[in-house]
């Protein structure tokens, strides 16, 4: 299940007993709207394993700004409440499975 992150809810999801994928991403981004097919995808494969969610940059700057989000897509693995990696840019399928399996 893909969930939309904002700034209020950020806090407890990114605190919950499972890992979270955040996907920060804009509605007019080229690179973003190629990611996000492959988002919900993986979603869907790894649902009650992980919390994928997107984040919208222009609704939610605080959290862009508190992650330093300067380049979309930017693609945030958290686990424990703790980023343990970071991917800048289109990813393909394999580097953001590989990413999540690190997770598991």
């Amino acid at each position: 299940m893909e969930v939309t992150i904002t700034n209020e809810n950020f806090s407890s999801l990114k605190s919950g007993e499972l890992p979270l994928v955040v996907d920060f991403w804009a509605t007019w981004c080229g690179p973003c709207r190629m990611v996000s097919p492959i988002i919900s995808e993986l979603a869907e494969t790894y649902d009650g394993k992980i919390v994928v969610g997107k984040c919208d940059v222009e609704d939610n700057d605080d959290l862009a700004a508190e992650f330093g989000i300067r380049n979309i897509p930017t693609i945030l693995f958290f686990k424990n409440g703790e980023v343990v990696n970071k991917l800048v840019g289109a990813q393909q399928k394999a580097k953001l499975d590989e990413a999540i399996q690190q997770l598991l």
